[in-house]
């Protein structure tokens, strides 16, 4: 049984870090899009181009005007997505495990993640922007 258990903790470990690494590509890989935009500006301007012509330069993760003027909805939106997911997963994880063994408490495990989504959740709806 220890010999399993040594299985259980490698999954998260492997979703964190990969986790971590697919957001640290996307940064830097935003970060080069929004560097040769700004290039590309540069070197019009050089030509004699008027700059007041030129199209604004976009946001680099091609959300315009929600990334830039409103960052709490899509806080927001990120926090909601984020509680759905682990409120899923804690639901899922319940009911498997309460169907291998219903009579141990490991089903209780999954409690864990559907109270984190839940928390993200509302504190999604705690930072919604409202109307003013």
């Amino acid at each position: 049984m220890s010999h399993d258990m040594g299985f259980l903790f490698i999954i998260p470990i492997v979703a964190i870090v990969g986790g971590i690494t697919m957001g640290i590509i996307s940064t830097l890989g935003q970060q080069r899009l929004a560097e040769l935009a700004r290039r590309e500006r540069i070197a019009a301007i050089e030509r004699g181009l008027d700059p007041d012509k030129l199209p604004p330069l976009a946001t680099p993760d091609g959300y315009g005007d929600y990334a830039m003027g409103n960052g709490r909805l899509r806080r927001a939106h990120g926090l909601m997505i984020g509680g759905a997911v682990l409120v899923a997963v804690g639901l899922a994880l319940f009911v498997f495990l309460a169907s291998i063994e219903p009579d141990k408490s490991h089903k209780l495990l999954g409690l864990l993640p559907l109270f984190v989504g839940l928390a993200l959740l509302a504190s999604s709806a705690v930072i919604w922007p409202r109307k003013k």
